[in-house]
């Protein structure tokens, strides 16, 4: 299962964090800064896998991350997943984000926090794979935002204010 999903910049500072187990927020906090902690201090030329995070994270938690410009893209996940396999889902996520932002930097991601959590929800949920296709992602989060396009707030507010209330 995967545990947790984390975009932090070079800085350290999260851009996207989603955790599929209950952590407390001082918790999620800490881990995040952990997880800088461990990346900022790593080499280039070494792997992308990290087997041993400390006790801070349980013995079975493993960690697979990949640099992409100023953003660390990070999936923590417990012995029943395969590394590569989340190797190549990192790669999934940024191909679907490149796809939806036309060449992904930092800026999208601070700006379209809730379509970075649909690309992210439409990949991962619960913790488990759901697709892996970035063409089938990126077709059903252009559905979803077309439907919340179609449904905006305005026309529910309209009906539901008196009409001596809105002139």
């Amino acid at each position: 299962m995967i545990k947790a999903v984390m975009v932090i910049n070079t800085l350290g500072k999260p851009r996207l964090s989603k955790f599929y187990e209950f952590q407390p927020a001082e918790k999620q906090q800490e881990l995040i800064r952990h997880v800088y902690a461990v990346l900022s201090n790593r080499p280039d030329n070494v792997s992308n896998f990290i087997r041993s995070l400390g006790a801070i994270f349980g013995p079975d938690t493993r960690l697979v991350y990949k640099h992409y410009a100023t953003l660390y893209f990070v999936f923590l996940f417990d012995n029943s997943e395969n590394e590569l396999a989340m190797l190549d889902l990192i790669q999934v996520f940024v191909e679907t984000l490149d796809k939806c932002f036309r060449s992904v930097c930092e800026l999208d991601v601070v700006f379209n926090y809730s379509k970075m959590h649909t690309i992210l929800d439409e990949i991962i949920l619960g913790g488990q794979v759901l697709e892996t296709d970035s063409v089938v992602v990126v077709r059903a989060v252009e559905e979803i935002s077309k439907l919340e396009s179609t449904t905006s707030a305005g026309t529910f507010i309209n009906k539901s204010i008196p009409s001596w209330w809105a002139s």
